[in-house]
C-alpha cells in the first residue's frame, strides 16, 4: 500500500481523536475498526462518533463469545446507530477441527491454540481486511508485554501494508475508564464481573487481584504468548 508509520505519541486522551483523524486521513480510502465490544472498542466509536470520522466497524463472531457480548454489541449498534459487519469462521473449518481434535483441542498445546484461533478468528479477519485501505484497533501497550511495542499508526506488515491505527495505544487503565464514565458508552458486563480483557468463553477468565489485564485470557499459557494471530 506504501504507507509510512507516523510516530504519534501522546499521554492526553484527547489526542486519541487526533490519531483516528490522521490515521483516517493518511489511509486514503475505507477504513474499519475491529470490535470486540471491550471499553476500549467502544470507547475508539465515541470517539469517532464524535469527531464526524467516517470509520466502519466490524466483529468477528468465532462461534464461541459470551452471551455477554452479543447483548452489549446490540447495545452498542443502536445506541450508535451503527450497522455492524459480522464476520464468522468458515463452518467446513471448524468442523474439521472439531471432528479431529475435539472440542477443547486449544488447551493441549500452544500449537493448538494457534490452530483454533487461526480457524475462527485469523481467517476471518483476512476477509473482513480485504478492500479495506487501514483498520482501527482499541490495543493498549499497557495491556501486556506483547503490545509495548505498538505505534499509534504503523503499518501491518502482516495485512498487506494495511494502514494499522492505534488510537488508545498510550492510554493507561485509569484514562480509559475515566473516559468510559465521562461518556457513559455502554459496558460489557463481563467488565463488572472481573474481566477486564474478553474474548472466546472457554479462553476468557476473570483476574484476580494483583494480575495484569491480560491474565484471564489463555490463562494456562504464558504471558509473551498471550496473542490469537489477529495482531503480530
Amino acid at each position: 500500500m506504501g504507507h509510512t508509520a507516523a510516530r504519534l505519541t501522546t499521554n492526553d486522551p484527547p489526542a486519541a481523536k487526533e490519531i483516528l483523524q490522521q490515521g483516517i486521513a493518511q489511509a486514503g480510502g475505507p477504513v474499519a475498526l475491529a470490535c470486540s465490544f471491550s471499553v476500549e472498542d467502544v470507547a475508539v466509536i465515541d470517539l469517532a462518533t464524535q469527531a464526524g470520522l467516517p470509520l466502519g466497524v466490524f466483529a468477528i463472531d468465532t462461534g464461541r463469545l459470551p452471551e455477554e457480548t452479543y447483548i452489549v454489541a446490540e447495545t452498542v449498534s443502536q445506541r450508535y446507530g451503527l450497522s455492524i459487519e459480522w464476520y464468522f469462521p468458515q463452518a467446513e473449518a471448524v468442523q474439521q477441527l472439531e471432528r479431529q481434535k475435539g472440542l477443547f483441542s486449544f488447551r493441549e498445546s500452544l500449537e493448538n491454540r494457534h490452530q483454533c484461533c487461526a480457524v475462527r478468528k485469523v481467517e476471518p479477519l483476512r476477509r473482513a481486511l480485504s478492500g479495506l485501505s487501514g483498520w482501527v484497533t482499541g490495543m493498549r501497550r499497557a495491556q501486556s508485554v506483547t503490545r509495548n511495542d505498538i505505534l499509534p499508526i504503523e503499518v501491518d506488515r502482516a495485512h498487506d501494508g494495511l494502514l494499522k491505527i492505534n488510537p488508545l495505544c498510550d492510554w493507561s487503565e485509569q484514562q480509559l475508564w475515566d473516559y468510559a464514565r465521562d461518556q457513559r458508552i455502554p459496558i460489557h458486563k463481563l467488565h463488572r464481573q472481573g474481566y477486564p480483557s474478553i474474548g472466546c468463553a472457554p479462553c476468557t477468565r476473570a483476574v484476580k487481584e494483583g494480575e495484569d489485564v491480560r491474565a484471564g485470557r489463555w490463562w494456562w499459557e504464558n504471558p509473551e504468548h498471550k496473542e490469537c494471530g489477529l495482531h503480530r
